[in-house]
């Protein structure tokens, strides 16, 4: 298969279910690189690696949600010989919905989608971070969080390397706009950390609007980041779910 989008760090000898996973605005496939080890031996994970960033450091970056979900479903092609669930964090929720949205079109709903420190996809976000000179950009970086944060603060002569690519993702994520339509046949189940100042638990409970395939909300402890801060109680919860949907399909 093309290796433009989807990297996988642990190939399954024996998959019964793929995960495929997106990051959020500035992120990369590194974020779940140790995701894979923590999954049962039957679940496969597949990360998304947007252009302008680690081994895609050189391709030009993506305008629209849109064109990502249109480049990654042509990649998909040889994982959908097994079930297919999503996991998007931030940005990436809505990714993974919208790609869960152009699987169904198609006949092809995925087991679940996992929609993580993301508010609803019909909650605009708006604003203009992605049009504010370099030093607002990371300043709005640093105010989120996440690895790197302040390193890239600290190294100005960084900045043509990596915030490319971080404003054109908070150009995407600002400039969405979600389409009405018909709710996914797909489960949905939205996480978000208990401290997360981007998004409050009221506001993913809205998920449930969006699937009429079975919703459940999930308040962790952490921040925004909380993957990475309590990842062993996030992939507890990802297995758990996974098995339940395997058993569902078995």
């Amino acid at each position: 298969m093309s290796p433009r989008w989807l990297r996988c760090r642990t190939p399954r000898a024996a998959v019964r279910t793929r995960l495929v996973c997106f990051p959020h605005a500035g992120g990369s496939a590194s974020f779940f690189g140790s995701w894979g080890t923590g999954l049962p031996d039957d679940v496969e994970l597949w990360a998304v690696q947007f252009p302008g960033r680690e081994d895609r450091i050189a391709d030009p970056v993506p305008a629209t949600m849109a064109e990502i979900v249109t480049e990654v479903l042509a990649d998909l092609g040889p994982l959908l010989d097994r079930p297919l669930a999503l996991f998007g964090h931030s940005m990436g929720a809505v990714a993974a919905y919208e790609l869960a949205r152009a699987l169904e079109a198609r006949g092809e709903a995925p087991a679940r989608v996992f929609a993580s420190g993301r508010h609803a996809p019909d909650e605009l976000v708006g604003g203009g971070v992605h049009l504010r000179d370099d030093a607002g950009l990371v300043e709005e970086v640093v105010r989120v969080g996440g690895a790197g944060a302040e390193v890239l603060r600290a190294n100005p002569e960084l900045w043509p390397v990596f915030l490319p690519a971080i404003r054109a993702d908070y150009r995407i994520e600002e400039t969405y706009r979600h389409r009405p339509g018909v709710p996914l046949r797909a489960p949905i189940t939205a996480v978000v950390g208990e401290e997360d100042r981007e998004v409050t638990p009221a506001q993913a409970e809205r998920w449930r609007d969006f699937t009429s395939g079975g919703f459940d909300l999930h308040v962790v402890p952490g921040d925004h980041f909380y993957p990475v801060q309590h990842n062993a109680l996030l992939l507890d919860l990802l297995t758990r779910q996974l098995n339940e949907a395997k058993d569902v399909l078995r």
